[in-house]
């Protein structure tokens, strides 16, 4: 399985103007998840299970790909990282996940797959890290295929 978690791009800050769940991204974002999208649509396999954070910030991210995905409540602001690989079905789905979510659960899930804890790790925003899950001498293994910063593609 390859499990693909991105991070949604830079949204605006969460002031107590308007409720977490409704902030849009910023301008800046907006840009960022382009980018992003384009980098991810050259390697996305066509077969792929896109699963959206129900946050406006991660559908306008997302939307940047043009491509139908489903708003997946377990990985909404909050969610932990067990929630996260559970709505994946990770390791054992068969073919590719892409998660458009949130700190801090998507660093815990990065720590959980290289380390086998959940530790602090921090995903920027609109930042791609690219997982492959193999079964090797009876343990699942994740392999880290690649991290791409929203500034360098």
């Amino acid at each position: 399985m390859d499990l693909i978690l991105w991070r949604h791009a830079e949204a605006v800050d969460a002031d107590g103007s308007l409720p977490d769940l409704e902030r849009p991204l910023t301008r800046r974002g907006h840009k960022q998840a382009k980018k992003l999208a384009r980098w991810l649509l050259e390697r996305l396999p066509e077969q792929r299970r896109i699963l959206v954070s129900p946050a406006r910030r991660t559908r306008e991210t997302a939307d940047a790909l043009g491509a139908a995905y489903e708003i997946e409540p377990l990985i909404a602001p909050g969610a932990s990282a067990a929630d996260l690989l559970r709505a994946a079905g990770w390791p054992k789905h068969r073919g590719t996940v892409l998660l458009v979510g949130h700190q801090p659960c998507l660093g815990e899930a990065a720590g959980l797959l290289l380390a086998g804890e959940e530790l602090g790790i921090s995903v920027r925003k609109g930042a791609v890290w690219w997982f492959s899950g193999r079964e090797r001498g009876g343990r699942n293994e994740a392999i880290l295929r690649s991290v791409i910063d929203p500034e360098l593609p």
